[in-house]
């Protein structure tokens, strides 16, 4: 909620206009929502997968781009959904066809954030990526998913994009003073984007755990009884930011949350490797997937 200073500086039709784009927002395709029920299985037959994929060629066909993509470091190309799930086990499987079931949405150009077409997209799979060498690198093992939030976490901004446009003049004259951006949105139109990605997931039923580390993932500090995903998303995220984004004054990344990296018993000098690996991912990734 915003406080009474924030108040004033919000047109009192916006939050309602958001709201509404939440709730008109569309459903999670009913593949999507089948194929993530397959994470929480152990043994599950191929046959069972490829009746899902088997009505929608489309899915199955992006499916398998992003399998042969460099972000998922298959030594093989395939080129048959069987193939696919031999060579990267079904938990892996899965966790690509729920990414394609989102890339759809998610690599459309997003105004108010200036992002180009497959920009935001390219983002999310970088995130993902990283979150998932963040909880290898430090042994986690509290939690066998941090792959979905990772890829997620922005999902607001699809929505509040176009309210971000137009009330833009506003949030750059806040974030001018150095204020994040995820505290200007909140400033200037009553909410941010990882509180409206929380609410759309909590819409599709995702899990708590998820819900929270998408609606946290810039002030993980803030959640009651953190858990470990939220920490590893925030971290992720800004190891991921562009180059834009870094310290303006030496080049460097910019500092994360002291308390985050304790709680994940993480030093900066290794937080800043990481990160440097990070755009490394993302540089071989936008070289491998192009967008219209």
């Amino acid at each position: 909620m915003a406080s009474s200073e924030e108040t004033s500086l919000i047109n009192n039709e916006i939050p309602d206009k958001i709201m509404m784009e939440v709730s008109a927002f569309p459903s999670m395709p009913r593949a999507g929502f089948k194929l993530r029920a397959l994470l929480n299985k152990v043994d599950v037959p191929l046959t069972e997968i490829e009746e899902i994929l088997r009505h929608d060629p489309g899915l199955a066909t992006n499916v398998l781009r992003l399998a042969n993509s460099a972000f998922f470091g298959l030594s093989t190309k395939v080129g048959s959904l069987k193939q696919a799930v031999m060579l990267l086990g079904v938990k892996r499987f899965a966790q690509i066809a729920v990414s394609a079931c989102m890339s759809k949405s998610m690599e459309k150009a997003v105004e108010g954030y200036d992002l180009s077409p497959g920009e935001l997209w390219l983002h999310s799979i970088a995130v993902s990526n990283t979150a998932e060498a963040l909880a290898k690198n430090r042994k986690i093992v509290e939690t066998d998913d941090v792959f979905t939030p990772a890829l997620v976490h922005d999902m607001g901004k699809l929505v509040l994009g176009k309210f971000v446009k137009e009330e833009l003049q506003k949030i750059e004259s806040i974030t001018s003073n150095a204020v994040p951006l995820d505290v200007a949105e909140h400033m200037a139109l009553g909410t941010d984007h990882a509180e409206i990605g929380a609410l759309i997931l909590a819409k599709w039923s995702f899990p708590i755990d998820i819900v929270n580390a998408v609606r946290w993932h810039h002030n993980p500090e803030r959640i009651k009884n953190s858990n470990m995903q939220s920490d590893i998303v925030y971290l992720s995220n800004q190891m991921c930011q562009s180059n834009a984004d870094r310290d303006s004054v030496n080049g460097q990344f910019a500092n994360p949350s002291s308390v985050v990296l304790k709680r994940l018993g993480m030093k900066l000098d290794q937080y800043k490797e990481m990160a440097v690996k990070a755009h490394s991912w993302m540089e071989k990734l936008s070289d491998t997937l192009t967008f219209d």
